[in-house]
């Protein structure tokens, strides 16, 4: 058990005085009920419920008032109502539809307690079930990701690592060490038991009965997930091949070589983008504001986790001997992984990530992310090899209203001073890999330089 970044922000909502019940959304675990827990050590009481266990459920299955239930959860769990600091968790709150219509009168009626709810297959349930609702304007959400490689290298004890993460510029002499650790987190990624068993073991051999688990889990709730068989087969063939195709770009129609239809597969990527376990990355064709994505052109898919990626790719041994990670896999694991660091950033529900492409027609021009930053849209590579060579890189600039651009590689923090093959003059922040949950700082901090 460690503390995790979102912690901060569960510290801020309870201080607000107008704070709303909260709904803690991600994906399987992802440690959402572990970081509860750390974070109700801040209360006089704690009362916790697991709605998946029917001796929980029940209190909430009655038909009865709120005020009701009130004195039902606390009388259940031996509490005092009048003691102060009282923390709720309703967990897998998805089973009891009763338990999500009350949330709205926790906010109304009894503003004084403080209740965070969540529940694993929330996501799709309100998709598919239409008896199903959570009360609008009554409860705020959080977006719980996996390990950050900051909040990773904390759960290796790498006290000063962590620390020393936090300077601006980062000094050259940590260069070596702080990408070590990155690369060892990119081969076993951000899933919290994997992580727990790694620093407990330093076994690698140990993990893959952990991925196999989780991904079970996953497989296991399709009929959660499914509202009818044949969606369901659908599901099961995107689970089995998509950790594959990590990284790139897909088409709907046949997906992976099968006979499915574009609107059966289209509907599966939606379930499976509710159940958070991998998400479409949608390009953009804009090189300033406002970032308008185009839905018309094969998205990239990102999956949950890198770590899961490698095991189900049988990418481990690769990524295990890489001096640099963008070799593996045409680079997909490098971006992959970069990807996943840039999602940690923000704990929005409606966050995510985007891609450029060239709009003219026939033209293969594509940057790996751009980023929208105070009116700007910054594009990311993640590329080794010459500032000259980022042929993509070039064409966006010599579009863009600003001259700055990010690279993610191997080597030492660096900027460089470059041309575009038109002639326009841009500045290239060089970022190691290590550096992508910090990216706004460092923008930041890059333009001040620059500007």
């Amino acid at each position: 058990m460690f503390n995790r970044n979102i912690n901060k922000e569960l510290i801020a909502w309870a201080k607000r005085s107008d704070r709303k019940p909260l709904m803690l959304r991600g994906a399987r675990q992802v440690g959402k009920t572990t970081t509860v827990r750390i974070f109700a050590q801040k209360f006089k009481q704690f009362l916790y419920f697991n709605l998946d266990m029917p001796e929980d459920r029940k209190i909430f299955d009655k038909d009865q008032s709120f005020d009701e239930l009130l004195k039902a959860i606390f009388f259940y769990k031996n509490a005092i109502r009048s003691e102060k600091k009282t923390l709720i968790f309703i967990d897998e709150i998805q089973s009891s539809l009763y338990a999500l219509k009350m949330l709205r009168y926790f906010y109304e009626l009894a503003p004084e307690l403080f209740v965070i709810a969540a529940g694993s297959t929330l996501e799709t349930m309100l998709a598919t079930d239409k008896n199903i609702s959570i009360p609008v304007g009554r409860v705020e959400y959080l977006m719980m990701r996996p390990v950050s490689f900051a909040e990773f290298i904390i759960a290796n004890n790498e006290k000063s690592s962590a620390e020393i993460l936090t300077d601006i510029p980062i000094p050259k002499f940590a260069h070596d060490k702080l990408l070590k650790l990155f690369n060892t987190y990119t081969l076993i990624g951000g899933m919290p038991e994997v992580i727990k068993k790694y620093t407990e073991t330093q076994d690698l051999a140990a993990l893959s009965r952990i991925y196999d688990s989780i991904l079970a889990s996953y497989t296991n709730d399709i009929e959660k997930y499914a509202q009818r068989e044949g969606i369901a087969r659908v599901i099961r063939f995107i689970i089995q091949n998509a950790f594959k195709d990590a990284g790139n770009r897909i088409k709907l129609e046949g997906y992976g070589n099968s006979g499915y239809k574009y609107r059966e597969v289209n509907e599966a990527f939606t379930v499976l983008e509710k159940a958070l376990l991998l998400s479409r990355i949608w390009p953009s064709v804009e090189t300033s504001v406002p970032l308008k994505t185009v839905h018309n052109k094969a998205p990239k898919l990102q999956l949950l986790d890198t770590g899961l990626v490698n095991h189900f790719s049988g990418l481990k041994q690769e990524v295990f001997g890489a001096d640099d990670i963008s070799s593996v896999y045409k680079g997909k694991i490098a971006e992959h992984i970069i990807g996943q660091e840039l999602l940690t950033i923000s704990s929005s529900v409606l966050y995510n990530l985007n891609f450029w492409l060239r709009e003219k027609p026939q033209s293969s021009a594509e940057i790996d992310f751009v980023y929208e930053y105070k009116g700007l849209i910054i594009p990311i590579e993640v590329k080794s090899g010459a500032t000259g060579k980022l042929r993509s890189l070039h064409l966006f600039m010599d579009m863009a209203p600003h001259p700055f651009a990010v690279r993610f590689y191997n080597n030492e923090l660096q900027i460089n001073e470059a041309k575009t093959i038109a002639g326009k003059k841009f500045f290239l922040l060089n970022l190691p890999y290590y550096l992508a949950g910090n990216i706004e700082k460092y923008i930041n901090w890059f333009i001040e330089k620059y500007k």
